[in-house]
């Protein structure tokens, strides 16, 4: 179902791809009707398709009339004439009224020629004895006794009719017609040559217009699966864009990333399978069950015993194959993540030694993947040999049937030929399924889990009420804020509360883990407060659209991240619209103009993914400089300086305090020398502040500051510090 529902927006296309599987259907199953033309009336009669003679010699004719009723010899009549040599020939006009002369002539024909067809078979029978007996040949019998004979035929045909059917009698009165036509010496091959070669082009006609549909279905089928694709990477893309920090880490970066590519993939190449088979699949097999049915050939118990068994395999099949389907995304999930965690972290692992103990990670992720496909796949494997050995079993059951039935003359060989040529399209429809029943599970998963993502709403959203943050002055105000990340038992953060304003640097400082960049996390609201407040000019951002206020703060993350491109983009990242001047000024504060300049294409030098051909450093100011570019009101450093030699460090915030004399400015430090110049100072120990002020006034009053200073600086240093 959810499939199909990604196929709403596609409804032209499916529709148009319906129309050329109906005419793909058609077509395909015209095909084994002009295989039993070819068979039954092309070959075995010779090219004679009706039973009404062109030509009869005039004694037939004669006697045949007098086996009519009234409105028979009516048309009898009206539709031959006689020529000079006393043969009556059809009439044009009957030639396009052949169908009523065959509903007219049929039996009368058959109760005159079949006793020809009876002596000279080589079966002894009373009609040979009668002959005999006369001393006469059925040539110069007389009226009477045709007559008298007719009856007696006319009985016989009747009881041949109630056990062959109307194509075999058909097919009967047929040789009639060509034991006319022998009686005349009437050359007929070229009847059968014309009928051969006419048959022949309409199949070739049908088979290109078969071809030219199902070129066309898998044109359409693939475009809109690429577009179903599409969609989906759109949405997964957008959902996944909105989601809050909480969001992320639940599902995993490498979870998203399957879900984004290898899932995706699952439902593109299903969606396919499900345009091209399982729409024809029906199509195809309600259209080979009513040519069955059309063929009078009273076997469809075969076919129904057939699907039977293909039915029961399937479901055995899926039953042991589906639960396996949703531990192999899971284990590919896996894989994904095992592999993102050592090639990231390959620096890491070289140095520690650990490539052996990886390796060996990432083979038992790969193993474990392995072995369940494996599984999966032994099980799907019987599935085709078994069906296949259904399908021939089949077909040798169809040929012992009506083997007897031909024999007894109730069946045709091209009918028995169609016959199988249906059943196997009945048979192949359903091994079509059986074919997507191998992916439409694993697709089923995949919908699931693609699904799942998009339906997930975002923590961190705007309000329906939500107003445009405007006219920013930059006064931060954090109003008893606690904060506990999702599913934790505790508090990260407790009962903060203080004020930054403009013009001034509010640094916070304080042990590793204790909530330091917590707390500056939750003022672009990459997560909520759960308790208290913070407000921008005494709004509560709550309030306000993400978009505004995010537009307002220039975020320097704690581990500096760079895009692909160039170094001028990854500046400009933040304010695309910033002029070459600006993009400049801001590298300079960032102390980053040096070590551009010395590149050659400088501004335009390539950046690559992460940034990896830039040091730590220079990551780092490329970071700053993006910030700084942004020109906003309230900027946050997240522990941004800590790659940055003690010189640059001190450069970087000279140039800041200069430039931001308007602007709110947020540090995040471990180092005291980072902070000794700062407006204000937060000193965080395990989520709570416990000091507030200045560098001066923390060593007085706050004896953990002091002892992070103590541990940071010598004597001299904090003397200089605090005179």
């Amino acid at each position: 179902m959810q499939i199909i529902k990604n196929l709403k927006p596609y409804w032209k296309s499916v529709l148009i791809i319906v129309l050329l599987l109906i005419v793909q259907a058609y077509c395909d199953l015209a095909l084994p009707d002009y295989t039993s033309k070819l068979i039954d009336t092309g070959i075995q009669n010779y090219g004679i398709d009706h039973c009404s003679p062109l030509q009869i010699p005039e004694k037939a004719y004669t006697i045949i009339k007098g086996f009519m009723d009234e409105d028979d010899v009516t048309v009898w009549e009206k539709y031959y004439e006689q020529s000079d040599d006393g043969i009556y020939n059809m009439t044009d006009d009957g030639k396009d009224h052949i169908d009523e002369i065959d509903q007219a002539c049929m039996e009368p024909m058959m109760m005159y020629y079949y006793p020809y067809t009876m002596v000279d078979s080589d079966e002894d029978n009373q009609l040979k004895q009668m002959l005999a007996a006369s001393g006469m040949t059925l040539d110069e019998l007389p009226p009477e006794m045709w007559s008298q004979m007719g009856t007696q035929m006319k009985q016989m045909i009747d009881s041949m009719r109630d056990s062959m059917g109307d194509d075999m009698m058909m097919s009967s009165a047929i040789t009639c017609t060509r034991t006319c036509y022998d009686s005349m010496d009437y050359n007929y091959k070229d009847i059968q040559m014309s009928y051969l070669k006419r048959v022949g082009v309409e199949m070739i006609l049908m088979t290109l217009l078969m071809v030219a549909s199902a070129i066309l279905t898998g044109l359409v089928a693939a475009r809109v699966a690429a577009g179903v694709g599409c969609d989906l990477r759109e949405s997964i893309f957008k959902r996944v864009i909105s989601f809050s920090d909480a969001e992320i880490n639940r599902f995993s970066t490498a979870s998203l990333i399957t879900r984004s590519t290898n899932d995706v993939q699952q439902i593109q190449m299903v969606t396919v399978m499900l345009l091209r088979m399982v729409l024809y699949a029906p199509v195809l097999a309600v259209g080979g069950i009513i040519k069955v049915v059309e063929s009078g050939a009273s076997m469809g118990w075969v076919i129904v015993v057939a699907v039977a068994g293909i039915l029961v395999v399937l479901g055995v099949l899926m039953a042991i194959a589906l639960p396996k389907f949703k531990i192999m995304q899971d284990l590919v999930d896996r894989v994904n993540l095992v592999s993102r965690e050592i090639l990231t972290g390959i620096p890491v692992i070289r140095a520690f030694g650990r490539e052996k103990f990886e390796e060996e990670r990432f083979d038992k992720a790969n193993k474990d993947l392995t072995k369940t496909s494996l599984f999966v796949n032994r099980v799907m494997t019987f599935m085709m040999p078994v069906l296949m050995f259904i399908m021939y079993a089949v077909t040798i059951l169809i040929e012992w049937v009506a083997a007897h039935r031909i024999d007894s003359g109730e069946l045709q060989v091209g009918s028995m030929t169609a016959f199988i040529t249906y059943t196997m399209m009945i048979i192949m429809s359903f091994l079509m399924i059986g074919m997507l029943s191998v992916m439409l599970p694993r697709a089923g998963v995949a919908a699931d889990r693609i699904k799942e993502v998009i339906d997930t709403e975002s923590t961190i959203c705007d309000k329906p009420d939500c107003k445009k943050l405007e006219a920013v002055k930059g006064v931060v105000r954090y109003e008893h804020v606690s904060f506990a990340y999702p599913g934790a038992d505790e508090d990260v953060l407790t009962d903060l509360d203080f004020e930054a304003r403009p013009g001034e640097t509010t640094a916070i400082i304080g042990s590793t883990g204790c909530g330091k960049s917590s707390l500056v996390q939750l003022m672009p609201r990459f997560y909520d407060v759960t308790g208290g407040k913070i407000t921008i000019d005494g709004t509560d951002i709550r309030d306000v659209s993400i978009e505004s206020l995010r537009e307002n703060i220039g975020y320097v993350p704690q581990k500096g991240v760079l895009f692909s491109g160039t170094i001028a983009s990854n500046i400009r990242f933040g304010a695309e619209d910033a002029s070459d001047e600006q993009m400049k000024k801001a590298a300079a504060i960032a102390q980053a103009t040096d070590f551009i300049e010395e590149k050659d294409k400088q501004y335009d030098s390539s950046i690559s993914q992460g940034g990896t051909n830039v040091s730590g450093g220079q990551k780092q100011r490329l970071a700053i400089a993006r910030a700084v570019a942004r020109n906003a009101k309230i900027y946050i450093f997240d522990d941004s300086f800590s790659a940055l030699d003690f010189k640059t460090d001190v450069a970087v915030r000279k140039a800041l305090r200069e430039d931001m004399t308007d602007s709110t400015v947020f540090i995040v430090a471990q180092r005291v020398s980072t902070i000794l110049h700062a407006d204000q100072i937060l000193v965080l120990d395990e989520g709570k502040i416990v000091g507030k002020g200045t560098h001066k006034e923390l060593m007085e009053n706050c004896p953990v500051y002091e002892q992070i200073a103590r541990s940071q600086l010598s004597e001299k240093e904090i003397a200089a510090s605090i005179a």
